[in-house]
């Protein structure tokens, strides 16, 4: 008899990770593929199903009893595309039943938190805060896209970078070192705008924010300009993460999840920038595949130990 499992997939701008789980927490098998945000990923659904497809395979046959995915872009605005968008993918492997499809900010919580409610803080290639309740997103606060709003994520920091290096080039702005790093992330001679005006305009906003760790980087050998974009990235990102959390702030848990959050100057300021003004201590949220795969064992039942179990496993490095 197929072992019963559950599917949690994470969808994002950059990546698409998928974790199929049994009943207990135990993780079976493991997926990844290509960005699939609805706005700023090239083909969300062929992403999608080759997560699921990968995951499928080495967690071998099983019979899936209830799934979660959660995607960037699947909020209320494009909520029915991005279901449209999974179905597709889902259907396209002839799974049973149909996906349950919410947006990556509760997997990200449940990722870092088995509690029922709290506030998550999201940066990576966009950025978003927003108090969770049940399973469900009770508030939110920015996570607007690339182009009105993200402040303090990846792309907001790769083109501030950018807009700094161009403002140095005709005299706006001061000097920095960004000027040679960034021109050599993008494979064009250091000084000539036209280039990287060039280079950078055909891109994905995904692809921009690639750029980002070339910043933070700069920015830890001393960089004023860069320090005062990392700074400002912080800043930006805590004022979210306020608004969200509301009075609950310090109360209840608050994760931290995403590329930016993990690791490097801009976590650094903000886990200080809690403390200092909260007196919080973030928790750090594990993969967003392994939050999706817990709200998916929650909703088949299993117990707290198991989702608790689920989250201590981890998921294996990408190869």
């Amino acid at each position: 008899m197929a072992e019963h499992a559950i599917v949690g997939v994470d969808a994002g701008g950059t990546s698409t990770r998928c974790v199929v789980a049994a009943l207990d927490g135990t993780v079976l098998g493991c997926g990844r593929a290509g960005g699939a945000n609805q706005y700023s990923s090239p083909d969300p659904a062929a992403s999608l199903r080759a997560a699921l497809d990968e995951a499928l395979t080495a967690a071998g046959g099983v019979r899936v009893v209830g799934s979660v995915f959660g995607m960037a872009g699947a909020s209320e605005a494009g909520h029915a595309r991005a279901t449209e968008t999974a179905t597709r993918a889902w259907n396209a492997l002839e799974m049973p039943g149909e996906p349950y499809v919410t947006d990556d900010i509760c997997a990200a919580f449940a990722a870092g938190s088995v509690a029922d409610q709290g506030t998550v803080l999201i940066a990576g290639t966009g950025a978003v805060a927003a108090y969770v309740r049940d399973g469900a997103v009770a508030w939110r606060c920015d996570g607007d896209g690339w182009l009105l709003g993200d402040e303090g994520s990846a792309v907001w920091i790769a083109l501030r970078g950018l807009r700094a290096v161009l403002a140095a080039l005709d005299g706006r702005g001061r000097p920095t070192a960004l000027r040679e790093r960034l021109a050599a992330a993008l494979e064009v001679p250091p000084g000539e705008r036209e280039r990287i005006i060039e280079a950078v305009y055909p891109r994905h906003p995904a692809e921009l924010g690639l750029l980002a760790p070339e910043v933070t980087a700069v920015a830890g050998e001393g960089d004023a300009v860069a320090r005062e974009i990392v700074a400002g990235a912080a800043d930006a990102l805590l004022a979210s993460l306020t608004v969200a959390a509301g009075e609950r702030f310090g109360a209840d848990p608050v994760v931290l999840a995403g590329s930016l959050l993990s690791e490097g100057p801009v976590a650094d300021a903000v886990r200080a920038g809690i403390r200092a003004r909260h007196g919080a201590v973030p928790l750090r949220a594990s993969e967003g595949a392994l939050g999706a795969a817990a709200l998916a064992l929650r909703w088949a039942g299993s117990s707290l130990a198991a989702r608790s179990t689920l989250l201590r496993a981890g998921l294996p490095p990408a190869t």
